[in-house]
Order: C-alpha cells, then sequence, then structure tokens
C-alpha cells in the first residue's frame, strides 16, 4: 500500500540500528577464538532498550528488533537479500485480479504455551492490526477488506484493491501471527510460534531469550541469547574488551574501530541499512512552509563533512528516503550541492535573513554527533540551531514524533521501504504533498514497471521540494567475536534474525 505510516520505524529506527548477537560463555576468554567450550550461549550489545514488548501499541524498533521471527513469526518474512520467502505458510497463490491471497499454513506449528496454530489465528492477528493496534502503522491493513479462515490450514485474504505494498509489509511487524488468548499480557508475556521464548527481562540491564525445544522447525544453534543494555557506546565497547559481550549489535562511535583492530580477537562487520538518517523539517510550521527556506538549508548542509565528522565517513550519502537496497533508487545525493552563498540568497528571498530555529533530537550518539554539525554549518548562513536533546525513546516519540513540537531534528529512520511515510499528512514531518499520495497509490496498484517508476517520481518530489535533508545512510556496523557465524552484513528488515547465528565449531 501507498501510504504506510512507518513511524515506528523510525524511532525504533534509531535504535534499531543496534542490532547484533554476541555470545555470553561463561568461561569465555576475549579473542580466545578458538576455545572449545563456548557453550551455546550468546551475548548481544545494544544502547537502546524497549519501553515494553507489545510493538502493538509502542513505537520504536527496538521490540520488534529483539522479538519478532525469534519469538512472533509471520506467514511470511525477508530473506538476507530483502525476498520475500515463505515462513509459517508453505506458500500462496495470488488471483488474477490481484485482490484475493490463499496461503497454505504449515501443520504441525505450535504457539509457545502449546496451543496449535491454526488459520483462524492468523485471520484474527490480521484483522486485530486495524482493530487493536494503535501505532499508526496500523494503517498497513488498511487495504485488508477481510481475512477468513477456511479450513484449519487455509487462509484467504482479500483486498481492497491491488497492493504491491501489502504482501511486503507483512513481513514487518504487522505481519506477526498471534494467539486467540496469548494477546492479554502482550507488554511483558510474549507469546509466539517462533523458536524463542521470554525467560527474563531485567529494565535497564538485560533481555534473555531461551531456545524452544518443542519449536516447529529447525532448531536454532543458540540455547540462550542474552541481549545486553548499555546507557552509553563507551561502556559497552569495554564490555566487548573484556568479554562481557560478544557482539557490539551496533557501533555508535565508529572512530572507535581502532579498539578493536586485532583481527585475532575482533571481526568488524560493515554492511548497509535501511537507515536513513534524516534531518527532519516541519513541514507545516512557518517559515518552513516556504519552500525557499527549507531549500536554503538544504544548501547550507555539508552532507560529506556531517558523515566525516559525525561518523568517521562511515556510511553512505543518499539524497533520498530511499536506500540502495531498494527497487526504486537512485542516486539524489547532489541534487542540494553545498553551497552557502546561495542558501543566503534564497534567506534573503523569503525574508528571513536571520532565523533562529530549535533542533530537537534524541539523545543518542549519531544524532547528537550530527547535530554539532549541523548547527555549525547553519551558523555559516544566519541561521541559529539552538539544539535541545531528548531522552529517547519516550521524550523525543511524545514532543517530536507524537506533537510535532520542533522546527527540525535528526532521527535515523531505519524500517523498510518507510519512503511511503511521505504520503501520510499526519506524520511528524507534517508534510502535505496530494501529489505524492496520487503516486504512492499508482505506486502500489501498479505493475512492478509501475512501481518502480511511480516510486522514482515520489523520491524525486519530495527531495525536489526540499521536504527534510537526507544526510546519510547509516552503515550496519558490527563488531563481533571472530568465532561467531551467521551475523548479518545487511540490515534488510526490522527483525534481528538469531536463528541463524552459531558458533564455530573447532
Amino acid at each position: 500500500m501507498g501510504r504506510i505510516p512507518r513511524r515506528s520505524a523510525i524511532i525504533g529506527a534509531l535504535v534499531a540500528l543496534t542490532l547484533t548477537a554476541a555470545c555470553s560463555a561463561g568461561s569465555r576468554t576475549t579473542g580466545d577464538s578458538d576455545r572449545k567450550d563456548q557453550g551455546d550461549t550468546l551475548s548481544v550489545g545494544f544502547i537502546a532498550e524497549p519501553v515494553s514488548l507489545d510493538f502493538t501499541r509502542n513505537d520504536g524498533a527496538a521490540i520488534p528488533q529483539a522479538l519478532l521471527v525469534n519469538v512472533y513469526e509471520g506467514l511470511v518474512k525477508l530473506d538476507a537479500h530483502g525476498r520475500i520467502v515463505p515462513l509459517l505458510a508453505g506458500g500462496w497463490k495470488v488471483s488474477a485480479d490481484r485482490r484475493t491471497y490463499t496461503f497454505t499454513l504449515r501443520k504441525g506449528v505450535t504457539f509457545s504455551d502449546g496451543r496449535p496454530f491454526t488459520a483462524q489465528d492468523a485471520a484474527f492477528s490480521i484483522n486485530r492490526v486495524k482493530t487493536g493496534w494503535t501505532t499508526s502503522l496500523k494503517a498497513g491493513m488498511d487495504v485488508v477488506q477481510d481475512a477468513r479462515a477456511t479450513s484449519p490450514t487455509s487462509l484467504v485474504v482479500t483486498l481492497k484493491r491491488p497492493s504491491n505494498q501489502w504482501l511486503f509489509a507483512m513481513t514487518t511487524r504487522i505481519g506477526a501471527m498471534f494467539s486467540r488468548t496469548g494477546v492479554s499480557k502482550l507488554a511483558t508475556t510474549p507469546v509466539g510460534t517462533g523458536p524463542y521464548v521470554l525467560d527474563h527481562w531485567d529494565r535497564g540491564d538485560e533481555l534473555v531469550l531461551k531456545a524452544r525445544k518443542d519449536y516447529w522447525g529447525t532448531k536454532p544453534a543458540m540455547r540462550q541469547v542474552t541481549l545486553k543494555y548499555f546507557k552509553d557506546p563507551t561502556a559497552m565497547n569495554n564490555a566487548m574488551r573484556t568479554g562481557g559481550i560478544h557482539v557490539v549489535s551496533t557501533v555508535q562511535a565508529p572512530e572507535s574501530l581502532a579498539e578493536f583492530k586485532d583481527r585475532s580477537k575482533y571481526h568488524v562487520i560493515e554492511g548497509t541499512s535501511n537507515a536513513e538518517v534524516v534531518l527532519s523539517y516541519n513541514n507545516a510550521r512557518p517559515p518552513l512552509t516556504d519552500r525557499r527556506v527549507r531549500q536554503a538549508l538544504s544548501y547550507a548542509i555539508d552532507r560529506k563533512a556531517v558523515l566525516d565528522t559525525a561518523w568517521a565517513g562511515h556510511g553512505t550519502l543518499i539524497g533520498s528516503m530511499v536506500p540502495p537496497t531498494d527497487p526504486w533508487y537512485e542516486n539524489l545525493s547532489g541534487t542540494y550541492p553545498y553551497d552557502p552563498a546561495k542558501a543566503r540568497r534564497l534567506l534573503a528571498q523569503a525574508g528571513h535573513p536571520k532565523l533562529t530555529l530549535r533542533l530537537r533530537i534524541p539523545n543518542l550518539p549519531y544524532a547528537v554527533a550530527s547535530a554539532q554539525v549541523v548547527k555549525s554549518q547553519l551558523a555559516d548562513v544566519g541561521v541559529t540551531a539552538k539544539i535541545d536533546e531528548l531522552e529517547f525513546p519516550a521524550r523525543w516519540l511524545d514532543v517530536v514524533f507524537t506533537k510535532a513540537d520542533y522546527d527540525l531534528s535528526i532521527i535515523a529512520h531505519v524500517e523498510p521501504r518507510d519512503i511511503t511515510s511521505w504520503g501520510n499528512p499526519d506524520y511528524y514531518w507534517r508534510y502535505d504533498n496530494p501529489r505524492v499520495r496520487e503516486l504512492l497509490d499508482q505506486a502500489d496498484a501498479g505493475t512492478p514497471a509501475v512501481q518502480v517508476a511511480r516510486m522514482k517520481q515520489v523520491a524525486r518530489t519530495i527531495t525536489d521540494d526540499a521536504a527534510a535533508d537526507w544526510l546519510f545512510l547509516l552503515p550496519n556496523l558490527m563488531v563481533a567475536d571472530p568465532a561467531v557465524r551467521g551475523l548479518p552484513t545487511n540490515v534488510v528488515s526490522e527483525a534481528f534474525d538469531l536463528t541463524a547465528v552459531s558458533w564455530a565449531r573447532s
């Protein structure tokens, strides 16, 4: 569907970037990759932890990052290359008019509470998104007319219109399958069909997942996975160096990679992600309602300098809300070349040669570092940016994301294909463009070729309109014990899939 308001992604995004796995083997010695006593436990280091375990009512990427695929499964999921593949559905057929999907579900699947998973649960889960969810992501199911079980293993979903986006959306959190009797305590007690169950959650410290003995599919290699949460990047790096964790999920200070240059002790993984670091403009708040002002801000920013200074050059300049892994990617990073003189002229033409704006950011390392560079560059063209750091996720979500009480912000949007959020005028950047909504609808309902063409038009339109400034794409940057296998090089979904992670056996 053309306009899924991908908000949780955003936020979580930031957090999400933090995804990785590590191993907590009791007798481990740092860098001892050929030890024989590494066991079957894993420990992962993160900076931001979930606000609860219920992603049906709480935004933030940290929840699905930990639970999706691992605890909750969908009918389908994304493989390592971003392709849609079967999961709880063994297969499906699509009608000629592209409105009816008939899924054949796998047999012998059970929830962690022992109940069998049936098509009735699948229909319940899809319909519940529209009636029981409170996050904006629920709009991803608006295109569904009806979901019904025709037998215990057959599910028929009828759409209101053809939609290229819907099946892809089913790989995200809105496609998670829930037990009809297991949704009363989602914030603390998740019940899913996945290979792991929640063992315990010590808020502010760790969340521990334990492998299910009765899992329907291939058993994971790790008997136990601990997600460790740290207050700052230095503490996480120290834990990596001293053996407290075995994977830094997302490196929060790229300059610290020098600490891990010994390749006999550490393996550095650098790939790409979906996380666009966006300098957000509040398009509904004067003077940012004036396109010339927004364009001036974009010309004032030297994005290469931001990347080099704030993130040690790790990442990609993209110039739009589309990462290179999407089918409609075009490099638009040259649309607004660094030109302070042109920025000053535009501001003068708009009647704002001097301007003061509030830059409200989450207290996350990449946002804080980027904000300092942006503030300095804006000052060069007569714009005073007053930085206001907000605790993330709670305060940033409330003040910026929900209330849109900001002029500028900086946040990493991590959800896949979140360009569709530009079709939602209620989204926190308050961008209202009927032409963009029309293009998104055409892309969603059209052929694959039409979809690619229209989505490219959407990216060009919002970029030409200077609806925001895309600073850079965060890399998937991790540090791991060299003996850990199965970590993702690229981030293609909002889940950190632990099912493929294992220890090398010597």
